[in-house]
């Protein structure tokens, strides 16, 4: 299958793009930064998931929208504008199977910076609204909410003993997921499940349930 993962060059989607090229799929990453990816099957294109002048691609199988800033002025403009942009281009076609879209845990909890809570609120939004116009074509679109995840973004968190401690507390299994994990669910979703369609699926670790009962 054809694959297109945006925010490939680091973290969930490095290791989604990964997952995928192991399980011998053509995988196509999009994203602002350079590739670390080394695998004939896969290509690269160095983009912005705002730009108006993407290249025509032909045949997309599957959409992975990963791509995304976090706590920036542009938090709106690339997470949620920035996702439409590109799922408008690739997504709404007839010959894809599924479009999965990385949303956040912030969007169910409102927990988090107020544009990026606001975006990924959107991006949960937008998912189902593609669910219906892709249904037509035998397609699914789903999201995924991770809370925390151990990626570069967070190493200022996971270095910091402390920190780290505290927001692990935060969680029923004391844990954060593994990139690899993300993927595992990534792929399952859009290659695995044929009926699962227009539905967030949450992976925190237990942090939305945690609950102290003082009685």
């Amino acid at each position: 299958m054809k694959v297109i993962v945006t925010g490939a060059s680091n973290g969930i989607g490095k290791a989604v793009a990964e997952k995928f090229l192991l399980e011998n799929n053509e995988v196509i990453g999009i994203d602002i930064e350079s590739s670390k990816i080394d695998n004939n099957k896969y290509t690269h294109i160095q983009q912005s998931i705002c730009d108006s002048d993407l290249p025509d691609i032909s045949n997309v199988d599957i959409l992975i929208n990963n791509a995304g800033v976090q706590n920036s002025e542009d938090d709106i403009d690339v997470n949620l504008k920035g996702t439409i942009n590109i799922t408008e281009k690739y997504g709404i076609q007839p010959n894809i199977k599924s479009v999965l879209f990385m949303a956040s845990a912030s969007a169910t909890t409102g927990a988090e910076f107020p544009r990026y809570v606001a975006s990924k609120g959107g991006v949960v939004s937008y998912m189902k609204y593609v669910a219906q116009e892709i249904a037509k074509y035998g397609a699914t679109s789903n999201s995924i909410s991770a809370g925390g995840v151990l990626t570069e973004l967070n190493k200022h968190i996971i270095e910091d003993k402390k920190l780290y401690e505290a927001v692990l507390n935060e969680t029923l299994l004391k844990r954060w997921a593994e990139p690899e994990e993300i993927a595992e669910l990534a792929y399952y979703l859009t290659v695995k499940s044929k009926s699962i369609t227009g539905q967030d699926i949450l992976i925190d670790n237990g942090e939305f349930i945690k609950s102290n009962f003082i009685w």
